[in-house]
């Protein structure tokens, strides 16, 4: 089942940056041949709902965001596979991870022998690197199409604005993002190259976009410790832990 008015929003993607909705759902459907059965989409609801939840981006900001987080070690984390590495790296472990698999390979295939739960997304971009599901221990699957089988859509286009809708959709009592700064500046723990720069900047806004139609229509406490998004109350660290308590 999609979130109503989905479908739309997908569609004008597709044109706006060219992309084929039939790859889209030929990468969907090797995705589900890969997967085996498993209850995590019932683990997702468990961890998830009624809890506030951090959904970490890799923009600018997530420098002076990883000592903050490294205090909430508490607290559910979901995290864009691109934010991943620096995460690691200090010490911090996100319990669910959104991920085209574009980010470092090294990074994936560690969080993927934890009991991270990483939410696999697949495009007609990524056909190729699918194979690395066969080695997750706990994995869902995604589209950007219609749900099937073992696939969902949670509604979402880049891996951290998935990263909200899918703490929306298991009704996460209150969002607070790091790291997800949806400007014209690229953070540097986003691995994109001088080339891509411009599609980059394209997708961030639609990212954006898709975040203060989100505003609208969820049930969660919407926060921001990054730039100011429509629909999001923008807090300093300081004020984090009042909202979390």
């Amino acid at each position: 089942m999609m979130i109503v008015g989905w479908e739309k929003r997908y569609f004008s993607i597709l044109k706006k940056l060219n992309y084929s909705e039939q790859k889209d759902k030929e990468s969907a459907l090797i995705l589900d041949s890969i997967l085996k059965k498993t209850d995590n989409v019932r683990k997702l609801k468990t961890i998830i709902q009624d809890k506030t939840v951090l959904v970490i981006g890799s923009g600018p900001s997530l420098g002076i965001a990883i000592p903050k987080l490294k205090k909430l070690e508490k607290n559910i984390k979901i995290a864009a596979d691109s934010s991943l590495k620096p995460l690691i790296d200090n010490g911090i472990f996100p319990d669910i991870v959104v991920t085209d698999l574009d980010g470092d390979e090294d990074a994936i295939k560690k969080i993927s022998k934890t009991k991270s739960i990483l939410v696999v997304h697949a495009h007609g971009d990524n056909i190729e690197k699918l194979q690395m599901v066969k080695k997750m221990k706990n994995c869902i699957g995604t589209t950007q199409t219609n749900p099937f089988n073992k696939i969902q859509n949670f509604g979402g286009f880049t891996d951290g604005d998935r990263g909200v809708f899918l703490a929306s959709h298991f009704d996460a009592k209150k969002i607070i993002l790091f790291g997800m700064d949806f400007g014209n500046q690229i953070g540097k723990f986003s691995n994109t190259k001088k080339s891509d720069r411009e599609t980059k900047l394209k997708k961030l806004q639609i990212g954006r976009d898709l975040l203060i139609w989100l505003s609208t229509i969820t049930k969660s406490e919407l926060f921001t410790t990054s730039k100011p998004i429509e629909g999001f109350r923008k807090i300093s660290y300081k004020e984090i832990d009042n909202i979390i308590t």
